[in-house]
């Protein structure tokens, strides 16, 4: 097993470097780089742009030392006096060759230095930091519950199998499936947040503004009421997969040979399901979690935080590729990418704790 677990860890390095370096590339090819925002913002907020490169170049030492990279800023330079584009490019760090600008982020990436971004005057560790509570908050919630309520509900579907429960509750899991969460969200929003009907939920943030003079049941119950729309549309976007994942490996458990054997034992219907189906079938159920909860965590709140105005890391992401905030860009890229293959190999070794029949040295053998 520690031989398993060495060879996987090693193999994320090569897997890492490479989905950094064809990001990476794909950004060069991108138009619109950090220059050419400076550039097409001086053409038409003259103030506004001068205003950043003065905020900029205070800290052009830090900044040009931070890892950084870009497309080529030649487009819409024309009518640019080139002093002030060579400042551009040595400000945002285009004044290195490719793969140099590529080396160096790698380098400082490895120790986790992100650098600061372009336009926030703030480290990257420092936004991350700083979004985190919101998405911890969207994606842990709704992980829990969406587990709560897909693994009993899947168990019941397999246990009355064609039955009338199973027909409605199937058409519920079929509308959860067809409907994308922030469509649910917009409802949740016209329904009970002031849009057109009821006005029991806000609509923005994670705390209501007088969060620090509440008691800790009143802070506790603030939070929760800041939670219950957001939360509730992305449980309701994401329970009908889990479902019927749930329902079909317990349906395919119940009819195996072993299932047949302990009835003619005489084994009630109960002891065969939670003492013999219910481990194997839950396998791949709970094996999956570190995965799905990522998977949550990282790319289903990126509408749900614009909808209810929460400010996370999904909205981050979002606004950096927008303005171009390379540094943002490729050191959340970076973070998220590495937990995602560390979640992976977890996921892995969650099979081997659930049945220990799984032998990974064997298989690798």
């Amino acid at each position: 097993m520690t031989a398993y677990i060495a060879r996987r860890l090693l193999l994320i390095i090569p897997t890492l470097v490479g989905i950094m370096l064809l990001n990476f590339l794909i950004v060069q090819a991108a138009p619109g780089g950090p220059v050419e925002q400076v550039i097409s913002q001086m053409k038409g907020k003259g103030v506004a742009a001068t205003a950043r490169m003065g905020g900029a170049s205070g800290s052009e030492a830090g900044a040009s030392a931070a890892p950084k990279s870009g497309s080529d800023p030649s487009r819409g330079s024309r009518g640019i006096d080139p002093a002030l584009l060579d400042q551009l490019k040595k400000q945002f760090g285009l004044d290195k060759p490719l793969w140099e600008r590529f080396w160096v982020m790698m380098k400082n990436y490895a120790l986790f230095d992100f650098g600061e971004s372009f336009y926030r005057d703030r480290t990257v560790a420092g936004l991350v930091a700083e979004k985190l509570p919101v998405s911890i908050s969207l994606g842990l919630w709704s992980t829990l519950l969406i587990y709560l309520i897909s693994i009993p509900l899947g168990i019941t579907k397999a246990v009355r199998d064609g039955s009338r429960f199973d027909i409605l509750s199937s058409l519920v899991v079929i509308v959860g499936y067809a409907i994308p969460s922030f469509l649910f969200a917009v409802l949740l929003v016209v329904l009970f947040a002031g849009g057109s009907y009821l006005n029991w939920f806000p609509l923005r943030g994670l705390v209501s503004e007088n969060f620090a003079e509440l008691s800790l049941l009143g802070k506790i119950a603030d939070y929760f009421w800041h939670m219950a729309l957001p939360i509730t549309a992305m449980v309701i976007g994401g329970f009908a997969s889990l479902t019927m994942l749930t329902k079909n490996s317990f349906l395919e458990e119940i009819h195996k040979q072993y299932v047949t054997t302990a009835r003619a034992k005489g084994l009630t219907e109960k002891r065969i399901l939670y003492g013999h189906v219910f481990r194997n079938a839950m396998l791949i159920v709970v094996a999956g979690f570190p995965a799905a909860f990522v998977s949550i965590f990282f790319t289903g709140s990126l509408l749900i935080e614009v909808i209810f105005s929460l400010d996370g890391l999904g909205l981050l992401g979002f606004e950096s590729v927008i303005s171009r905030d390379y540094p943002v860009m490729f050191g959340t890229l970076y973070f998220f990418t590495l937990l995602g293959l560390v979640m992976n190999l977890v996921s892995d070794l969650t099979y081997m704790f659930i049945d220990p029949r799984i032998d990974f040295e064997g298989r690798e053998g």
